[in-house]
């Protein structure tokens, strides 16, 4: 969560840490928050978002603040290191995001109020960074879990693209890609719920300012 003045720039495959075949550390049975267990499986009827907008501490918080959100959880994602820890991952060596994971109950919260928030709650026009927070790990993403999600990541992102250009933003750099085959790693314990833990910690992310349209009438002006 800190000013990286390097230019940064993703690793290939052959350039990324190898990790290790087991994580380092233990991951809290449940959220301090919200009650529930972090890793599943998890009931039946809940689904899974994945997103990416920045530092995973403020990310994780606006989301289990949302009605109908089960758990959250962060993590590392969309990159090649398996089973990474924090520093691989500030490293830049790893390709991964700092990742939410947020599983929802439909029938209370739609992944298109999801979709709405991820957009609302960063800006995602920066590249490889977020505010002062620069590096490939604070990259935009959505890491879709079915051609539904996939289809309405993409209508969001066209129809806030509109929006932000007519505000005077610049285009998206958010990547939408499946989660299959981008294992989701759970972060360090200390990394869950930190906000609620440490009330008065940093929080880097900040949107645009804009309203995005989905669901809702589009913004005017």
């Amino acid at each position: 969560m800190f000013l990286n003045h390097r230019t940064p720039v993703l690793p290939t495959p052959e350039q990324a840490l190898r990790g290790r075949p087991v994580p380092e550390f233990t991951v809290p049975s449940r959220h301090t928050v919200l009650g529930n267990p972090l890793v599943g499986p998890y009931p039946e009827g809940l689904e899974v978002a994945d997103f990416a907008l920045g530092c995973f501490w403020g990310a994780e918080r606006k989301f289990w603040q949302t009605e109908g959100v089960w758990t959250t959880l962060v993590g590392y994602q969309g990159g090649y290191t398996e089973n990474p820890t924090y520093e691989e991952a500030c490293s830049g060596l790893t390709g991964h995001t700092e990742a939410v994971r947020v599983v929802f109950d439909p029938a209370v919260v739609s992944y298109e109020d999801l979709l709405r928030l991820f957009w609302e709650s960063h800006n995602p026009t920066q590249g490889f960074r977020q505010g002062n927070d620069v590096g490939t790990q604070y990259r935009s993403a959505i890491y879709t879990h079915s051609p539904a999600q996939a289809a309405a990541a993409d209508a969001s992102r066209e129809a806030y693209q509109k929006v932000l250009t007519a505000s005077g933003h610049k285009e998206i750099t958010t990547e939408i890609l499946p989660a299959e085959g981008r294992p989701f790693w759970p972060a360090e314990a200390y990394h869950q719920q930190y906000l609620d833990k440490n009330p008065g910690g940093y929080c880097g992310i900040g949107g645009t300012g804009v309203s995005c349209p989905i669901g809702v009438a589009p913004a005017e002006g």
